[in-house]
């Protein structure tokens, strides 16, 4: 949160990130506001804005596609790991590379948009996932398998890091905040429908035939783009710098201490979910013998909870009760239930069963729908003018800290879900720690629900950054 004024003058400066500097208040005065910002909008976000609910099912699925190529091939890790003759642990690698591939793509595709514009980089992006989504069910061994798979992230990142820069140059502050829980709507049924529709696909083929599947819903996304998506972000507010705009942005955003501590605790609660996504299938199917199907239906319970209280957040929450009060209980139930995790699994309180840890996961899962959306729309609303890049940092830091943690969980084997959910804690208490130490809620008060006075002015317009 910006705090009631800064004590540096280090502000990112509009030659780094496009951000005008803040007055002695912390707030960026009436008349500093940029030609561009006072221009009414181009005719092609107007019209996207119109869209609404058109824009909402395309970037839905942008969001979905990621959680899709993960889920929907979770209920299969064990068969992949017997076809291969790899153990766990590296057949769990398939997912970090996927999930690293998605970090540094992120970090290339956010400000090629912020330079080209959105459509270009998004439609390359989409065509070059849908080959090596097709390249990995013809995969020979786990190494081949883990380059296909570190591929089709790095293609697939163009989709979650535009989806969001789409979002902030289309909405701002409480409106961006209510539209990324829409968003969670939609993009939810991915996690609900993946394991059961990949559990379903086992049972007429096997592992190879869900990359097949996953190829098919690429190319039918990448049509729906093409067709349907308009460009968003209009040639007067795109920036013609090379690689050294792009880094110089990217440090300006980081040297903002509310940004960073918005983005790690975003991460970090995102390493507590993955480290969830990667364990899950052995914790349930292999520990307590329970069917693909059966896994299927405990991870829809699940995200059911994550989408059912995402909504919450946006239709009762948002505009009403400071994003970060609710942020703040988001994280800190993540650790009570990452910490119920733990002593369960560690046998504190006896032999157990797989309700109880099913029940832990339920509530950890569903604190995600008040985090992951909150974190977002405040980060981003640092950076108005570099949505590309901020949307990048944040993907990319999400992604490479879940990747860190997704090989953790399987260091004691497939005997055990303690890793998993000391992981979850150990992440949990570091997104919490991040967010009160370097975001400060308590300094600022929330005049209209988002929680900070960067987020306060509706034009688009931040105010300067904290030391």
């Amino acid at each position: 949160m910006p705090e009631s004024g800064p004590t540096t003058p280090e502000h990112i400066s509009p030659s780094a990130s496009g951000q005008v500097p803040a007055s002695a208040s912390g707030q960026v005065p009436a008349p500093a506001r940029a030609p561009l910002e006072a221009a009414p909008p181009a005719a092609a976000v107007a019209a996207a804005r119109r869209a609404g609910l058109l824009v909402t099912l395309v970037l839905g699925g942008l969001t979905a596609l990621p959680p899709l190529s993960m889920d929907m091939y979770l209920p299969a890790l064990p068969e992949v790991t017997g076809d291969l003759g790899a153990p766990a642990a590296t057949i769990q690698l398939t997912l970090t590379a996927c999930l690293a591939g998605m970090a540094l793509g992120q970090l290339a595709v956010g400000p090629m948009s912020d330079k080209w514009g959105r459509r270009r980089p998004l439609l390359a992006g989409m065509a070059v996932y849908v080959a090596a989504t097709a390249a990995c069910a013809f995969a020979t061994g786990a190494e081949t398998l883990i380059a296909f798979r570190l591929l089709q992230g790095l293609a697939g990142a163009a989709g979650i890091v535009i989806a969001r820069a789409v979002v902030r140059d289309l909405y701002d502050g409480v409106e961006m905040a209510r539209f990324f829980s829409t968003l969670m709507l939609v993009s939810g049924v991915a996690p609900i429908v993946a394991p059961l529709i990949g559990a379903q696909v086992l049972r007429v083929t096997d592992w190879r035939g869900i990359f097949h599947v996953l190829a098919v819903v690429g190319l039918l996304l990448t049509l729906v783009v093409a067709k349907w998506l308009h460009e968003t972000l209009p040639p007067e507010r795109r920036h013609g710098g090379g690689v050294g705009h792009a880094l110089r942005t990217m440090r300006a955003l980081a040297a903002d201490r509310v940004f960073t501590g918005y983005t790690l605790a975003g991460g970090l609660a995102f390493a507590a979910l993955f480290a969830y996504i990667a364990a899950s299938p052995f914790v349930v199917q292999t520990l307590f013998g329970a069917s693909p199907q059966t896994f299927g239906l405990l991870f829809a319970v699940n995200s059911i909870g994550l989408v059912a209280v995402g909504q919450i957040n946006g239709k009762l929450l948002v505009g009403r009760v400071s994003l970060d009060k609710v942020l703040g209980v988001g994280l800190a139930v993540i650790a009570l239930a990452a910490l119920a995790l733990l002593l369960i699994t560690a046998g504190v309180f006896g032999e157990t069963g797989l309700l109880p840890v099913a029940a832990g996961l339920f509530v950890l899962m569903s604190a995600m729908g008040v985090t992951l959306p909150n974190t977002n729309a405040q980060a981003l609303t640092r950076a108005p003018h570099a949505a590309g890049s901020a949307s990048a940092l944040l993907g990319a830091s999400s992604f490479l800290i879940g990747a860190i943690a997704s090989p953790l969980v399987g260091i004691a084997g497939e005997t055990t879900a303690v890793p998993m959910a000391v992981v979850q804690l150990v992440c949990a208490l570091g997104a919490l720690g991040c967010f009160l130490a370097l975001c400060r809620p308590w300094r600022t008060g929330s005049q209209d629900g988002t929680g900070g006075q960067g987020s306060q002015d509706r034009t688009g317009r931040t105010g300067g950054q904290g030391s």
